[in-house]
């Protein structure tokens, strides 16, 4: 006769306890832990449940016929640590951090042909260190960096001046609509909109050539001043000279991925955005976690995706 093994102590010394709920209860006579007759789950198939098929606590209690406790209690238990992994090869490396709240990301580098996550690690804020952390990490375990994708930190473009850096144009378009707005009413923000808008299907050259145009043809607009409430004269139109401003800034970066040398690397950080979107997906299942077991959950999404790539490079074509 097959008898229940206690959750707790493994011991085959168990007696029926009653029925709950139409469920059959036990109890160790070890240990003395009561508990229901259920469906006996591995570690990996109730992480999976919970983080890639995303559901959530009281589903898992429900399909596995245990208490939301014991549901609780063993995911606690569950180890998920993220640790920066071996690596070797070279490519173009996406760099990105992504927040919840105001004093809590994640810092992420993918390998943009495999979508690999070659670092990960928990920040406070966007700082330069932080990066630097990041490409120090990447190149010491092996990695040779072709080039990197980034989205904007203009302190990175100075500390990173020795790589081939692409400016995220979608990234860049986003900006200019900041400033300008959907529907600017200006004829010289109208037209700067649409030239930013052709970013992802323009040739250097050309999109080079058109620009020198609008800030000739705007020049005046441009320059205009304006006596303000101070006594002072200010230019007229600040949200259009800072959407210049920062069209000068970036554009650099913005076309690197049409070198000759920079073949195969990408004009947006969509590659990385995607794999946030993935993940926060799975995060909105589980609401009201605590920040460790946010980054626990955190941790086992990388750890699955990183296996994942694994297996998929592994498998014969």
């Amino acid at each position: 006769m097959n008898k229940k093994k206690c959750e707790v102590c493994g011991s085959s010394h168990t007696v029926k306890n009653g029925v709950r709920k139409g469920v059959q209860l036990y109890k160790c006579q070890d240990c003395g832990h009561q508990f229901r007759a259920g469906i006996v789950v591995g570690e990996a198939d109730l992480w999976d449940a919970y983080q890639q098929k995303k559901q959530t606590i009281a589903e898992l209690s429900e399909r596995f016929g245990v208490s939301v406790a014991t549901i609780k209690r063993r995911l606690h238990d569950i180890k998920r640590e993220w640790v920066q992994p071996p690596l070797s090869g070279e490519g173009f490396v996406h760099l990105d951090v992504t927040y919840w709240g105001r004093s809590f990301g994640v810092l992420l580098a993918l390998d943009n042909q495999t979508g690999k996550p070659l670092y990960m690690a928990f920040v406070k804020s966007k700082t330069v260190k932080d990066y630097e952390d990041a490409v120090s990490s990447i190149k010491e375990r092996g990695f040779i960096i072709r080039g990197l994708i980034i989205d904007g930190k203009q302190s990175l473009f100075k500390t990173f001046s020795e790589y081939h850096i692409q400016m995220c144009q979608f990234h860049m378009k986003q900006i200019i609509r900041r400033y300008l707005t959907l529907h600017p009413k200006m004829h010289a923000s109208r037209e700067l909109k649409e030239l930013a808008d052709r970013l992802h299907k323009a040739d250097e050259a050309d999109f080079k050539r058109d620009y020198q145009d609008w800030n000739e043809k705007w020049k005046d607009t441009i320059g205009h001043k304006s006596l303000h409430k101070d006594g002072k004269m200010h230019y007229t139109h600040q949200r259009l000279r800072a959407a210049m401003n920062s069209l000068n800034f970036y554009l650099p970066y913005l076309f690197t991925y049409q070198r000759e040398e920079c073949k195969g690397m990408p004009n947006t950080n969509n590659k990385i955005e995607g794999t946030f979107t993935d993940l926060k997906k799975n995060l909105n299942n589980h609401s009201g976690l605590t920040q460790d077991n946010r980054k626990r959950f955190i941790s086992g999404f990388f750890l699955a995706l990183a296996e994942s790539l694994s297996m998929e490079k592994q498998e014969p074509r």
